[in-house]
Formats: C-alpha cells, sequence, structure tokens
C-alpha cells in the first residue's frame, strides 16, 4: 500500500511562490510516477502536472505553464520519495485544495486516474 502526504500549502498573496512536498511511504518514486492535481472551491479536480520515475518526462498543464515546475528528489536511487510542485507567480486564481498522486504505470496513459492519492493541502492565494 502506498501512502501520499503532503505538505507545503498555506496563505499567501498575489505574485509570492509556494514550494508543495509530496512524501511516497510504501513504495518510492523511483518506480512511481508521480504528479500534482488541484481543486478549486466549487469546482472539479483538474490535472495540474506529473513526471515519470526516470524524470524523462513531465508535463504541466496550460493554465500554469510557465509558473509551476514539478519535481522529484535526485538520489539515483531507490530513496527517492519525494516530489514537489514549485509554484511560482501565485494567482487568486491559483487557490485549490491540492493534492499529491502517483501512478504504477505510466501517467500519460491513464494521467485522470492516478492509483494513489494524497488527502491534499490547501493553498489560498490573496488579491
Amino acid at each position: 500500500q502506498v501512502q501520499l502526504e503532503e505538505s507545503g500549502g498555506g496563505l499567501v498573496q498575489a505574485g509570492d511562490s509556494l514550494t508543495l512536498s509530496c512524501v511516497a511511504n510504501g513504495r518510492t518514486f523511483s518506480s512511481l510516477d508521480g504528479g500534482w492535481f488541484r481543486q478549486p472551491p466549487g469546482l472539479e479536480r483538474e490535472f495540474v502536472a506529473a513526471i515519470s520515475r526516470a524524470r524523462k518526462t513531465s508535463h504541466v498543464s496550460d493554465s500554469v505553464k510557465g509558473r509551476f515546475t514539478i519535481s522529484k528528489n535526485n538520489t539515483g536511487d531507490s530513496t527517492e520519495s519525494t516530489v514537489y510542485l514549485q509554484m511560482n507567480s501565485l494567482k487568486p486564481e491559483d487557490t485549490a485544495i491540492y493534492f499529491c498522486a502517483a501512478w504504477s504505470d505510466r501517467w500519460y496513459r491513464s494521467q485522470q486516474k492516478p492509483d494513489y492519492w494524497g488527502q491534499g493541502t490547501q493553498v489560498t492565494v490573496s488579491s
């Protein structure tokens, strides 16, 4: 069983930066693809970004491209257990609960259906 735990959310002002972290337990991101989703108030959950286990492919949604970056700790071995989401130039419309996600298979084969989810961390951006 894989458990994902997010941290790093909070209340920031427009234009600020924030880094979210997701730690995996049970398996590591050397054997999982990792990613982030978000759910704005009153809206459905949406895909934000994903990174492959070998870091050969990564992708961010058009809505955050150029501002958000996904990465993971680069140990090169089985201890790669953390995925990050660096968020710059935050906007009020980025306000959402951000969820960490992981796929046993390649993320692009089932982008909207990860195998594992975290509990979420709240990010609030004030104007």
